[in-house]
């Protein structure tokens, strides 16, 4: 399925999902890097889905290969 034909949503509330279940900061940070590693350009097409500015994106990814 294509994301340009999903239903978008934010980023904040994609965080509210992620704090509701429960899921630290540290469990945030592993799980950008376990996307990055494993599958870098799905990271970033869902950062970028998520409406994230290119800025952020790019900061995201760096500290997520270094983490």
């Amino acid at each position: 399925m294509n994301h340009t034909s999903m239903k978008t949503i934010t980023k904040d509330q994609f965080v509210a999902v992620l704090n509701e279940a429960g899921v630290t900061e540290e469990q945030k940070a592993r799980l950008h890097a376990a996307f990055e590693k494993r599958h870098p350009e799905a990271h970033q097409s869902f950062l970028e889905y998520l409406g994230i500015p290119t800025d952020s994106v790019r900061t995201i990814r760096t500290r997520s290969r270094t983490a």
